[in-house]
């Protein structure tokens, strides 16, 4: 990538992030391309780490990589002592064959369906900018490449390898950006609760195989578990709130491989939403109850697996109001919308917020010509317009200057 000069400062006092992007817009949209072209899955991505340690080469930083996990962690000092805060950006893909028709389509059984390709490249390019202001940097930034987000808790993994005291001492904030097809351009912020917690479960009922001919000399499970699957979604609509709401649903099925066969054992298994902790005790205490209910009902044993997995993803309130006063500054009253709702999505940079105050933000990048509504992450035929890279970097810039630059 292109090594930058420093330019001239904004009328906020702040480097010209936005202007200094463009220039690396184009290495920005190679990079992101080549790791949508080869996605990895889960914890190990040795050939992305690979790539973030080539895009980073030549940068005054401390890099490290880690133990567990094909994570990245690099450190920028400043020329003077002063706070640190933490970027972060993830890097891995899902196993989810692409249909979506582009000369740098993925080339083998994953893809990147959640946009962390561009998130990836987006943090190449703010370290680059921020590298670029060393001599005006009065404390460290971490930036923080993590592997493992889409279900593999790459976060926790990160954190008990110690990201968070990277530069030797914790971060007074930490930021990530989330791309997503909403309007090309939109920064979105939300103080509180933004995301819910995942949780997810698994019910196994024991009862007798036999013969599917005979179901009167067997104990067939899988009434049972039927029984369940509507059950459970009535005791959502039952037993909580609507004003602390939870979403519950089934995604897993199990019985017999063979069609005349009654199994010994049947199975079913989902994911709980929730934005409370009182609500999450509550569902899951009501779910093994019921659970317990229907078995004994049936003559049946029953086993619960129950794993907490994020919690609550919830965003400083005093920060983020800081980062849309940002956003409104640096790129425009246009450019920024203050979401009203909370998303029942989950995230596990919801476990560095924990820890550190800071805030997660949200930014369009629909291509054009895809109507609104009409395509969503996690889909194989989902696209994101990387024509957004120089403003995710810049933002990120903008974010860790708050806090570390002497302007």
């Amino acid at each position: 990538m292109s090594v930058m000069s420093e330019s001239p400062v904004t009328s906020t006092g702040r480097p010209d992030f936005r202007s200094e992007a463009k220039d690396l817009h184009a290495d920005l949209v190679t990079l992101r391309r080549d790791l949508h072209r080869n996605p990895e899955v889960g914890l190990d991505l040795p050939r992305t780490q690979q790539a973030v340690l080539e895009a980073l080469d030549g940068l005054d930083l401390e890099i490290s990589t880690g133990k567990a996990l094909s994570s990245v962690v690099a450190v920028l000092r400043g020329a003077a002592p002063g706070p640190t805060v933490l970027l972060r950006g993830d890097m891995d893909a899902l196993p989810i064959v692409e249909e979506v028709d582009l000369e740098y389509r993925s080339v083998n059984d994953a893809m990147h369906a959640c946009g962390h390709d561009l998130h990836t490249a987006g943090l190449v390019g703010a370290a680059r900018l921020l590298a670029a202001h060393r001599d005006s940097v009065a404390g460290s930034v971490v930036f923080m490449f993590q592997p493992g987000e889409e279900g593999y808790n790459g976060a926790h993994h990160m954190i008990e390898e110690g990201v968070l005291e990277a530069s030797g001492e914790l971060p007074e904030a930490a930021y990530a950006l989330h791309v997503g097809p909403g309007e090309r351009g939109l920064f979105m912020t939300k103080p509180g609760p933004v995301l819910a917690s995942a949780n997810n479960f698994k019910v196994t009922l024991t009862g007798r195989g036999g013969h599917a001919s005979t179901p009167a000399s067997a104990l067939d499970p899988v009434p049972a578990v039927a029984e369940l699957v509507l059950a459970l979604q009535a005791l959502v609509t039952r037993r909580v709130d609507v004003n602390d709401p939870a979403v519950l649903t089934v995604t897993q099925l199990g019985g017999s491989e063979a069609n005349n066969v009654i199994p010994d054992r049947a199975w079913l298994g989902g994911t709980l939403r929730t934005f409370s902790r009182p609500t999450l005790d509550l569902v899951e205490t009501e779910l093994r109850r019921l659970v317990a209910g229907v078995a004994a009902a049936h003559g049946l044993g029953a086993e619960v697996e129950f794993v907490r997995e994020y919690p609550v993803t919830v965003n400083d309130a005093d920060v983020t109001e800081r980062v849309a006063d940002l956003i409104r500054a640096e790129f425009g009253e246009e450019r920024h919308l203050r979401v009203p709702e909370a998303h029942m999505g989950s995230e596990d940079f919801s476990h560095v917020l924990e820890r550190v105050p800071g805030s997660y933000v949200f930014l369009g990048c629909r291509p054009d010509g895809v109507p609104p509504g009409s395509t969503y992450p996690h889909s194989a035929k989902v696209a994101f317009d990387d024509a957004v890279l120089a403003d995710h970097a810049a933002l990120m810039a903008f974010l860790a200057w708050e806090h570390v630059g002497k302007g």
